[in-house]
C-alpha cells in the first residue's frame, strides 16, 4: 500500500481539493500550501493555440506567500492555541505580523529576531484587549531572551505607532500567582504548605499595592516584587509552619525560577513592615525582627492608610523643626533638628530607637536614600580649607611666576 502524499512544507497529510475560480487545486489544510493548482487560458491567442498556463501565471503577478511570511503566521495561530486566545485576539496578531513583516525596517533581520516578533504582535495584542499575560510566559513559549524581547517589543510598538494601555498590577499578580504550584491542589506539596490561590493573591496584591505607595515598584521589574510579595502573603496565612521555609526552598516548591533581585526586594519589603509596626502601640513593645513581622502582616496591612499618613505628618514635623533651629541659630536646636528629633521627644522618653529611626527618614525611593548615604559619607571625609594652611617647600614653587621673586625664595635660603 502506497504512503499516503504529505505537504512538503509542513508534512501534514491532510490534503484537500479546493475549487478556486472553477479550477480544481490540491491544498494542505493545516498549512495553505497549494501542491497543484488547475490550469486555465487567459487570452484569445492561448486558447486558439490550445496553450494552457497557471492561474498565479494568468493574473499577472504571483500572489502567493513567501515561505518565511507562511512560517510566521502559523506559528502566529500555534502561539494563540496555545494560550487559548480567542478569535478576534488571532486576527489581531496576524495583521499586525504582516504589517511588521512587510515593514522595510524588518526585511533584513535575522531568523531569531523574526521568531520574536512573533510573540510581539501576539503579546501586543494581549495588552491591547487587557488579556493579563507576561512577558515571561512569552518568553518560555518562544524560547526567547527577556532583554531581547523587550528590545524588539518596543521597536515594534514605536515601528507600527500601536497604542498599547499599561498592564494592571492586579492582573498580573493573579496571572504570576497562577503558575505557582503551592496554590494549586497537587498531591506533590506537603499538605501544611498548600494554600488557597484566592487568599494568597489578595494578600498579595495588598503587599505589591503597599511596596508601590512606599517606592519600591517605580522603575524595576515587577516579578521579583511580586514573588517577594507572594511569599511573605503565603507565610503570614500561618506562621507558624511557614517561617522555617527560605523563599529559595519556597521557589522551588511552587516550581517556578527565583528571580535574582528577590532577596533585595524581600529585605526593602520586611524595612518598610518593621517601619510601619513601630509605629503601632501594641507592636512597637514586641521587638519585631524581619521573621516576626511576618506575623502581624495583617494588622499593618489593615492600618496602612493610617500609618502612611502619619509617615508623613511626622515627616513635615520635623522638617518644620529643622526650619526653625535653622532660623533661630540655636545650637542645641540645631543638632536636635540634625538628628531628626524634637526637645519634647527627648525629654518625654516616648519614642523607643526604631521610632526614632523611622521618624528621621520618611518613606522615600531606595535611589535618593542610597544618594543622600553617599553624599553623606563624602562629606564627613571632605577637608575643609580656610586659607591659612602653611605651605610645603615642594609646593611653593607653583606659586612663583617672575624671576624676582625666584632670586628673593633663593637668597632666604641661602643659609641653608
Amino acid at each position: 500500500m502506497s504512503e499516503p502524499q504529505r505537504c512538503p512544507d509542513c508534512g501534514s497529510t491532510e490534503l484537500v481539493e479546493d475549487a478556486h475560480y472553477s479550477q480544481s487545486q490540491l491544498v494542505c489544510a493545516g498549512c495553505g500550501y497549494v501542491l497543484s493548482e488547475g490550469l486555465l487560458t487567459h487570452t484569445v491567442t492561448e486558447e486558439a493555440f490550445a496553450q494552457e498556463v497557471r492561474f498565479t501565471e494568468s493574473t499577472g503577478q504571483n500572489e502567493s506567500l513567501s515561505k518565511r511570511k507562511r512560517h510566521g503566521l502559523k506559528r502566529v495561530r500555534d502561539l494563540c492555541k496555545v494560550l487559548r486566545l480567542p478569535q478576534t485576539f488571532e486576527d489581531t496578531a496576524l495583521s499586525y505580523y504582516e504589517r511588521a513583516f512587510d515593514h522595510p525596517s524588518y526585511h533584513s533581520v535575522s531568523i531569531q529576531k523574526k521568531e520574536i516578533l512573533i510573540g510581539c504582535c501576539v503579546y501586543v495584542t494581549c495588552r491591547q484587549h487587557n488579556w493579563p499575560l507576561t512577558m515571561g510566559t512569552i518568553c518560555s513559549l518562544i524560547y526567547a531572551d527577556q532583554t531581547n524581547f523587550a528590545s524588539t517589543y518596543l521597536h515594534l510598538v514605536q515601528t507600527l505607532k500601536l497604542d498599547v494601555p499599561a498592564l494592571s498590577l492586579t492582573d498580573l499578580v493573579k496571572t504570576h500567582c497562577k503558575n505557582f504550584r503551592l496554590f494549586q491542589q497537587s498531591s506533590s506539596v506537603p499538605t501544611h504548605f498548600s494554600e488557597d490561590m484566592e487568599k494568597v493573591v489578595e494578600r498579595t496584591v495588598q503587599i505589591v499595592e503597599l511596596a508601590g505607595e512606599t517606592w519600591l515598584v517605580t522603575g524595576r521589574h515587577p516579578i521579583p516584587i511580586i514573588t517577594a510579595a507572594a511569599y511573605l502573603a503565603w507565610q503570614s496565612l500561618c506562621p507558624a509552619k511557614r517561617l522555617s521555609c527560605t523563599i529559595p526552598r519556597f521557589c522551588k516548591l511552587a516550581n517556578v525560577d527565583m528571580p535574582l533581585p528577590v532577596q533585595q526586594r524581600l529585605k526593602e519589603i520586611h524595612g518598610v513592615l518593621l517601619k510601619m509596626a513601630s509605629q503601632l502601640s501594641w507592636l512597637s513593645i514586641l521587638g519585631l525582627s524581619k521573621k516576626t513581622v511576618v506575623q502581624h502582616v495583617g494588622d499593618i496591612l489593615k492600618h496602612r492608610r493610617f500609618l502612611l499618613n502619619k509617615s508623613l505628618q511626622d515627616c513635615a514635623e520635623v522638617t518644620q523643626d529643622k526650619s526653625h533651629a535653622i532660623e533661630v541659630g540655636d545650637p542645641e536646636n540645631l543638632a536636635l533638628a540634625k538628628v531628626g528629633e524634637t526637645p519634647e521627644a527627648i525629654s518625654q522618653g516616648a519614642l523607643c530607637k526604631k521610632q526614632k529611626a523611622a521618624v528621621k527618614r520618611p518613606f522615600l525611593p531606595p535611589c535618593l536614600t542610597k544618594v543622600k548615604r553617599m553624599e553623606t559619607e563624602a562629606g564627613a571625609s571632605k577637608v575643609v580649607f580656610t586659607g591659612e594652611e602653611d605651605i610645603s617647600d615642594s609646593e611653593i614653587e607653583q606659586y612663583l611666576r617672575t624671576p624676582r621673586e625666584m632670586e628673593e625664595f633663593q637668597k632666604a635660603h641661602s643659609w641653608d
